[in-house]
């Protein structure tokens, strides 16, 4: 007897209305709606977020490309508990490279995973120092060639530290995306490259800093617009002209 495919799960940030079309592409419903322009959100955005950015602690490149690094699937606010011993301790890639691993691994156990963190900060660090004459390159492919680094982190690091506009594609900026009917892919890439070519259809690509607007993409994703419980009735882009076009639908 065949046994019936099992329908995958899919995550809370998912409406329920939404089905799997193809791939990592999501059939959300808002396809016949007006669609907010990224300049409009931008812009809505920045009146209610004025100050966001990038909440890890840092002074130094080297510093926010490790607690870029620290963070992945952990907090903000614990990488900013254990990271000013760290550098303390530790402040460049030399002095990182060559540490004892152990005392690195205790340091880092609040964040759990702490000998995989370890090994990662020490290989890039290693990296660093060896390839790249002890400093953080401005370059994504050498960034992404180093141990625990991926588009999202360099692009946090190329975005926040060296002035790019590039967008980061949280889980935060992915949801929003998603219910602003500006992507309907599951995939951080294609998430990406659907925002970035929208700003060019806004006739906006000048006008909207894609790293700013990723701040305060998470900013609103962790404030209001939650994966469980959306805030619609107190978020101003449910109310704009061309309102969200999931607003009032979760």
């Amino acid at each position: 007897m065949t046994r019936p495919t099992e329908i995958p799960k899919l995550p809370a940030f998912f409406s329920p209305n939404w089905k799997v079309v193809h791939n990592d592409r999501m059939d959300s419903g808002l396809k016949d709606q007006a669609i907010p322009t990224v300049k409009c959100v931008d812009a809505e955005l920045a009146q209610l977020y004025p100050d966001a950015k990038c909440e890890l602690d840092f002074s130094t490149a080297f510093e926010l490309l490790i607690a870029t690094v620290l963070s992945a699937q952990t907090t903000d606010a614990r990488v900013n508990s254990v990271t000013p011993e760290l550098f303390e301790r530790w402040p460049d890639p030399q002095s990182m490279a060559a540490a004892p691993e152990e005392e690195i691994e205790k340091l880092l156990r609040p964040l759990g995973m702490a000998a995989r963190r370890t090994r990662h900060v020490q290989e890039l660090s290693a990296r660093l120092v060896h390839d790249f004459g002890g400093s953080v390159p401005d370059d994504q492919k050498a960034l992404e060639s180093l141990a625990g680094v991926g588009r999202k982190t360099a692009h946090v690091v190329r975005g926040t530290w060296f002035g790019h506009s590039l967008l980061t594609v949280d889980t935060h900026v992915g949801r929003l995306a998603r219910r602003l009917g500006w992507s309907e892919s599951a995939d951080p890439r294609t998430v990406e490259r659907d925002v970035v070519a929208r700003t060019g259809s806004d006739g906006c690509q000048d006008s909207v800093d894609l790293t700013t607007l990723s701040h305060r993409l998470i900013f609103h994703g962790r404030n209001l617009c939650t994966a469980r419980k959306p805030a619609c009735n107190e978020c101003p882009l449910a109310t704009n002209e061309t309102p969200c076009p999931s607003a009032f639908k979760e």
